[in-house]
This record gives structure tokens, sequence and C-alpha cells, in this order.
């Protein structure tokens, strides 16, 4: 009877295998808010760069060569859903109408609590004097771990209860806020203040700035390259993006 073959012992471990995380990154949560009145530009600015941020990130999976998991099973590193007062069609500015994926009291129900809350600027008294904004706003924030504003959102954040310290807006709306909100240190000549978990960040564009960098803060506190992948993030959309405020 001939000798059976000897199995050949499995390879040790290629140390890239080693190096990838078992599971993937935490999914970020990002709750949008939509009004009457908001700003276009301050909603849809956000909207793009955490989206844009998802796709990137997920392209750098796939084009890993020692991933370990099947990239169906990789969450998308970051989700938006937006909310507004109703379900009903929200009227921008300028006219544009936005359909929200929530309202404040389904969002509010449905049990997965935002990491960030995202609140744009725009035509703001309406949207700071209503009762269902400023609470959901409140609620949102106090177990989201991160909170932001753009341009004249600040003074929702303010009228909410959720802004203290340091803070900034739109240019023209400094002297105003000041005004408002007396016990806010507010700042100009900034793109953005970061407190840590809260956020502000002047007019319009400077939302885009400091919504890549909280993609930045964000995906470094998963673990990731988060400077390389905001990077990536600001090629794409073709912006220019300085991680300095």
């Amino acid at each position: 009877m001939s000798a059976q073959p000897t199995p050949t012992p499995p390879l040790p471990p290629h140390p890239a295998d080693a190096a990838q995380p078992q599971t993937p990154p935490p999914a970020y949560r990002v709750a949008l808010l939509a009004f009457d009145g908001m700003e276009a530009m301050d909603f849809a600015g956000p909207f793009e760069v955490f989206t844009t941020a998802a796709r990137m990130h997920a392209r750098t999976v796939a084009a890993g060569a020692h991933n370990r998991l099947p990239q169906a099973l990789q969450p998308p590193l970051f989700t938006v859903t937006t909310v507004a007062p109703t379900q009903a069609a929200v009227v921008a500015r300028a006219g544009l109408r936005v359909l929200p994926d929530l309202d404040c009291a389904q969002h509010a129900r449905n049990g997965t609590p935002a990491d960030l809350l995202l609140v744009p600027g725009g035509v703001v008294d309406a949207a700071m004097a209503c009762p269902v904004i400023r609470q959901w706003v409140q609620a949102t924030a106090a177990t989201a771990t991160w909170t932001g504003s753009v341009c004249t959102g600040a003074f929702i954040l303010a009228a909410a209860g959720v802004l203290h310290g340091r803070a900034t807006t739109h240019w023209e709306d400094l002297d105003d806020l000041r005004q408002r909100f007396p016990a806010l240190e507010v700042v100009g000549g900034v793109q953005w203040v970061d407190q840590g978990r809260v956020l502000t960040s002047a007019g319009i564009s400077a939302g885009v700035g400091m919504s890549l960098h909280l993609v930045s803060k964000m995906a470094q506190h998963a673990g990731l390259d988060g400077p390389a992948l905001a990077q990536r993030t600001a090629r794409q959309l073709e912006t220019p993006w300085n991680p300095l405020p």
C-alpha cells in the first residue's frame, strides 16, 4: 500500500491581513434638519460631503487587497437622513423643494439616535420659533456625539439651548447673534469653530469646509485615516479644503 502524501501546512497569515480589522468601522448616522426658508447650499453642501465621503471610503475598502469582509457586508461609513417638522415638501429660500426622509416625530421614535446632528441656516426666524424644531434639536443633540450648524443655523442651536461658549455664523449675522445671545462668545474671521461636541460654521460654503473637517474627525474617531479621507472627498468634489479653520 502506497504512503499517503503529507498534507501541505497552511501558509502563515499575510502581515497586511493581520493589520486589517476583523469588523468594519462604525457606521455613522447623520441627521440633517430641513425647514422652510433654509439656504439650499447650507443643506446640500453637507449632504454632498458626507454621502461622497461614504462612497470614497467604500472604494478604498473595495480596493483593499487583503480586506477580510465582502464589500456587501461593509456598511456605509456615513448615512444621511433628512428630517423636517412634517413630511411635506420643504421649500428652501430660493424655491428649491426637498422631500424629507422623516419628520421629527418619526425620527424621535425610530430608536436609532444620530451620531451627528447638522442644522443648516437661511431665514431662521420661523424655525427658531417652531416648538417642534426646538424640541427635536434639543433632544437629538442630547444623545448625538457631535452637533453642528451652518451659517445662521447657529441661531437655531442657541434658541434650542444647545449652543454655549464660542460660536460663529455668517459674517452679516455676527452682531445679531451677539445681541440675541449675549452669553455666547461670537467670533468672526474663521471658517468654523470646533468646541469638541458642538461645531458652528460661517456662511454657506464654509459649511462644506466644516463638513470635511467633521469627516476627518469622525473617521479618525473610527480608527481610520481621517485626513486622507477628507482630502480624497474634497478632491472628488473638486473643492479646496484647508484643515485649519
